[in-house]
Formats: structure tokens, sequence, C-alpha cells
């Protein structure tokens, strides 16, 4: 921690420099939502390049070939992501509407299960205001898929923000 208060300045600097990003994609929903997709390509990409290596690398192992073909198709994922920026948003802003109403049902489940229990109302709420996101996002498809994924990127960078600012202040403080 005594490392970390002398770096204070990095904090406070790193956190604007999060804000300003969050608010720069926020200013363009479109091209922040088009780098998030080509982020995430990319990341396929590079995640099946390493498999197949890795595949190779073990290549005695009797689970070769189905680690290589996982890599293969991970890396065939990551590049119709990139070479197809549009058809992925949509098909990535279904699953994301998909799986918040998931999430939001099953902390709605496991409040009923707690039901009595100290806090549940919270666990309740959670569930609630999450699947109600994840329906708003699913009922706004296929035309959310333009700028969802890029305000949930400038919303993250924001937030993050914030929090390295903050963190940063109070390293500053502690000295």
């Amino acid at each position: 921690m005594t490392e970390a208060r002398g770096k204070w300045g990095w904090f406070v600097a790193l956190g604007i420099l999060f804000i300003v990003l969050g608010f720069g994609a926020l200013s363009n929903l479109l091209l922040a939502t088009i780098a998030t997709i080509f982020y995430i390509g990319v990341l396929m990409i590079i995640a099946g390049a390493f498999q197949i290596v890795h595949a190779f690398r073990v290549k005695n192992w009797r689970g070769f070939f189905l680690w290589g073909l996982g890599g293969f198709f991970y890396a065939a994922a990551g590049t119709t992501i990139v070479l197809d920026p549009a058809i992925a948003s949509l098909v990535l802003t279904l699953i994301l509407a998909v799986c918040t109403i998931a999430s939001g049902v099953m902390r709605l489940l496991l409040s009923f299960r707690a039901k009595g229990d100290r806090g549940w109302g919270w666990l309740f709420a959670s569930g609630l205001l999450t699947a109600i996101a994840g329906l708003a996002f699913l009922l706004g498809w296929p035309l959310n898929s333009l700028w969802l994924l890029g305000l949930l990127l400038s919303i993250d960078l924001v937030f993050q923000g914030c929090t390295l600012l903050g963190l940063g202040l109070q390293l500053r403080g502690t000295r």
C-alpha cells in the first residue's frame, strides 16, 4: 500500500483518462460499439491462435485434435466478428439481452429462496431491475445493437475512471 500511496498521481491521471475516454465513447455510441466488437473479435483470434499453438505443444496428448479444432473454431469466430461487425453486434446484443434476463430471473429465484432472511429484499430488487433491463434490451433489439454495447462500454469507462480517481485522491490524503 505504501508504494501505491507514492503513485497516487498515476491513479488520478488514469482515472481522468478513463473518464475522458468514457465520455468520448458516449459522444459516438456507434463507433464505441464497433470498437467493442473489434476488441472482442481480436481477443478471440489471439486466444484461438494460442490454443492451437498449445495443442501442438502437447500433440502426444489424446485430446490434441479436439483442442486444436476448438482453437481453430474460436479463431474463426473471432475472424467472423472482425469481418462483419454489424452481424456480430446484432448477435452479441441479443445474447446480452437474453443473458441479462436470465441473470435477473436467477436472482429473483434466489431471493424467493432467501425470503425471510435479512437483506433478501436487496436481492429481489437487484433481480427485478436486472430482468427489466434485459427485457428492455430485448424489446429494443435489433435497433439497439447499433449503440447498446457502446453505451455499456462508455458507462464502464466512466465508472472505472471515477473509481481510480477516487482511489488516487484517497491515497494522496493518507500520506
